[in-house]
């Protein structure tokens, strides 16, 4: 198996910016506001239900499995033909768990809730949405997650498990050959003498198309950029303002072959770079990477991907740890280069527009280069292979209670 593996990356040399397909499929929320359902009321249930288990080795993250699932309800209620508003609550459940610790869920590891919730970690819900042709915006908990469709070494996959809903203003500009998606996702608010950190991410997506996407060979230019700020006016910590930046520009070509048995071949490649504006989280102020990908649709939603990934000296603010320099294992500890192979396989099936299961396999066999640990000491280069299975189901009901006349 691991000689198949490696010869697949050997014949693709490329790695997966394209690697979120199902991730898109499973947990994207389509933001179009139907004018057909002026006046309506709906009741509508959102659920992702999952088992993953991370089987890492190395020096560069410990594994962990999530088994558990979140589900929203809420209320829909669209009184206007470009209005639509949604409330209710949203709870993450993992099995066997009985707490949850009060604080933002994501990326932010060193706060610390001194509250717990019982059962559940719930909160509630709420969006506003207005659309003027094709703008839209949204305010309240945003579409967050794979709907940003950000490039996957900068955002990991399993913030659609895992994280909070994303928070703050929303703007969705789609146009024939233009998309963006601009967004301001407030993680942290801080009262006057809190004890915490105020937190938030500025986020844009760009992507343009050079053609038309059903053409032969489509190409296109997709863009990111995330930017968190960490600190304020009413800070109080001894941390400081802490100001981190993500970026890449990649190119990407996708051949729609017409046929039934092999439906694409997508290749994409991407540089990209970090900076820290302000403030000493990373043993670093800039760095760079190089990323680029292959991935081949088959029927029956059958997807097989794969590549490589080049980095020194970069930290990925959402990406998965084998994005990054940094060892999540050691704390402080930090890597000379990194060298990440991704090959992986996915399939879903669509039962109704509502309901879908899918399943997927990645495997990481990484190259670490020397490990400086923060006392100094340092460890070899390494080579470890990691490996992820999950599987996932997703259903949304939603019931029409009323529509005014």
């Amino acid at each position: 198996m691991r000689k198949v593996l490696l010869l697949f990356v050997l014949t693709a040399a490329f790695s997966p910016l394209s690697a979120q397909e199902l991730a898109y499929r499973m947990a994207v929320a389509d933001p179009t506001i139907d004018s057909a359902a002026t006046g309506s009321l709906s009741l509508a249930f959102d659920n992702i239900s999952f088992f993953k288990d991370n089987e890492y080795e190395g020096e560069q993250s410990k594994g962990y499995s999530l088994p558990g699932l979140w589900l929203q309800s809420k209320a829909v209620y669209q009184p206007l033909a470009n209005v639509r508003l949604e409330a209710g609550f949203h709870a993450l459940i993992f099995s066997g768990a009985n707490k949850y610790p009060c604080y933002a869920y994501h990326d932010i590891g060193r706060w610390k809730g001194n509250q717990y919730q019982s059962g559940a970690h719930l909160l509630p819900f709420f969006r506003a949405q207005a659309q003027l042709q094709n703008l839209t915006f949204v305010l309240g908990d945003i579409y967050g997650g794979a709907n940003h469709r950000v490039m996957e070494p900068l955002m990991n996959p399993e913030v659609n498990l895992t994280q909070d809903p994303e928070m703050g203003f929303q703007m969705l500009l789609n146009l024939p050959r233009y998309q963006m998606d601009a967004w301001l996702n407030w993680q942290s608010y801080i009262f006057e003498e809190d004890t915490h950190q105020e937190a938030f991410t500025v986020g844009i997506h760009q992507r343009l198309s050079l053609n038309a996407p059903q053409s032969t060979l489509h190409f296109y230019i997709p863009m990111d950029i995330l930017i968190q700020h960490r600190g304020g006016e009413q800070d109080i910590t001894d941390m400081g303002v802490q100001t981190i930046t993500n970026g890449g520009v990649g190119v990407g070509v996708k051949w729609n072959t017409g046929s039934r048995v092999l439906s694409s071949l997508t290749a994409e490649a991407a540089a990209l770079g970090c900076w820290q504006q302000a403030g000493e989280l990373w043993p670093f102020n800039t760095g760079a990477a190089a990323s680029a990908s292959l991935s081949a649709e088959f029927a029956h939603d059958l997807r097989l991907f794969g590549g490589l990934f080049y980095a020194k000296d970069f930290v990925s603010l959402y990406g998965a740890p084998f994005y990054s320099t940094l060892s999540q294992k050691h704390e402080g500890g930090r890597f000379s280069r990194l060298l990440t192979p991704h090959v992986g396989l996915e399939w879903s099936h669509t039962f109704a527009k509502e309901y879908i299961l899918g399943t997927k396999v990645d495997a990481y066999p990484l190259y670490a280069g020397q490990l400086k640990k923060a006392d100094g000491t340092t460890l070899p280069s390494t080579f470890a292979n990691n490996f992820s299975f999950g599987i996932y189901f997703r259903c949304r009901p939603s019931f029409l209670l009323g529509k005014a006349k």
